[in-house]
């Protein structure tokens, strides 16, 4: 029989190598959940069956998400259409739903299709979308030539905005209207990591920690190009890099208000919900999370966008709700609580993260009208 001395030795072997493969294993985890696919949905959404489409309207398989009210992008691999609200009384049976079928961007709405709800509403340009006139401009930004839109308008006060996880600069479309109504110029830009602009040195999302840099550069092209101050408007991590380049931007001065959207302000909530949303073993969850504390250089002992809120100077306006299971809405009461002079906070319920608007979209237009009045 073997010693016990080898025994303990085997064991403790194993339990090495056990523990190395959980780390290797924890590590891949975070990598990613870190490392999102331009334009590509976030995890997680339901699939919806598709049971017929046509004539204005679309019959889903009923869920919760199919349910929801407002106006979504539908997509499925090579489709992209945009749906309305539910039409109540017109579903063929209870395990189905009806919505307004508005548009059929690309593909086919083929009966079986497994499609998902995003707040992408929209896809192309904003002239093709759209109708409005845009430029192509390209941003100089610290890693390279930073693509963006602009929409422009009479005023001197631009509105940039910034896409958050698991968007494009498609997603913002869905204010342009309104903004342009509101005679503001837009400027809609894409970051590091997105189609056509320069990777992360190191592949991975950084939930706006180093992104909010690309932020500071269009505020510098803004400036540059006739306006005299901006608005951020952010969703997502995008939020977080708005709220990032009010703290640190040399230029923080000339933004004269921030619109924020489904904030990141827990990043560690967030992270831990990406990475179970990538169906990471419970046991590795910790593991992975740390990982990816580490790979986005998102220490323990520094703080997180808006974590200071009596650093804060300028108005904020903040659409969250109850149901964004990614962000969650509590730290953005805490942040509304602590600065009611300088905050607002726009509870919207049944919405998912990153698609306040779409649940609400006039109630949503209505509060960033009364906001936005007195910065332009």
């Amino acid at each position: 029989m073997p010693s016990a001395t080898v025994t303990a030795a085997a064991v403790a072997t194993t339990l090495v190598g056990a523990g190395a493969v959980a780390v290797a294993a924890g590590r891949y985890a975070a990598d990613a959940a870190l490392r999102h696919e331009p334009g590509r949905p976030l995890p997680g959404g339901p699939r919806l069956s598709v049971h017929s489409a046509g004539s204005g309207r679309i019959t889903l398989t009923r869920s919760l998400a199919s349910l929801r009210p407002g106006t979504y992008g539908l997509t499925a691999p090579g489709v992209h259409a945009a749906v309305g609200p539910v039409l109540e009384g017109a579903a063929p049976g209870p395990d189905t739903v009806v919505r307004r079928l508005l548009d059929v961007t690309h593909g086919s709405l083929e009966p079986g299709t497994r499609v998902t709800l995003t707040p992408q509403v929209h896809a192309g340009n904003p002239r093709t979308a759209l109708g409005l006139e845009h430029a192509d401009v390209d941003i100089p930004g610290e890693l390279g030539g930073l693509p963006a839109w602009f929409v422009p308008a009479a005023r001197d006060t631009w509105v940039i905005t910034v896409h958050g996880l698991g968007a494009g600069r498609e997603h913002p479309m869905v204010v342009m209207p309104f903004l342009h109504r509101q005679r503001l110029p837009v400027l809609d830009l894409a970051y590091r990591g997105d189609l056509g602009a320069p990777a992360s040195p190191d592949g991975l999302g950084h939930l706006g920690e180093s992104e909010w840099r690309d932020v500071d550069a269009a505020i510098r092209y803004a400036l540059r190009y006739g306006a005299r101050r901006v608005v951020l408007h952010g969703w997502s991590t995008g939020a977080a890099m708005a709220l990032y380049a009010a703290e640190r931007s040399a230029l923080a001065d000339r933004i004269s208000g921030l619109v924020l959207d489904s904030p990141v302000l827990d990043w560690h909530t967030t992270l831990r919900a990406l990475v179970a949303a990538r169906r990471t073993p419970a046991p590795l969850v910790p593991l992975a999370v740390r990982a990816a504390e580490g790979s986005a250089g998102l220490r323990a002992d520094r703080r997180g966008a808006g974590a200071d809120a009596a650093a804060l100077r300028i108005p904020v306006l903040v659409f969250h709700g109850p149901d964004d299971t990614l962000a969650p809405w509590e730290p953005s009461r805490r942040l509304a609580a602590a600065r009611p002079d300088l905050v607002t906070l726009t509870t919207v319920r049944q919405a998912p993260h990153g698609a306040m608007w779409n649940a609400d979209p006039a109630g949503y237009e209505e509060a960033l009208r009364r906001f936005l009045t007195p910065l332009m």
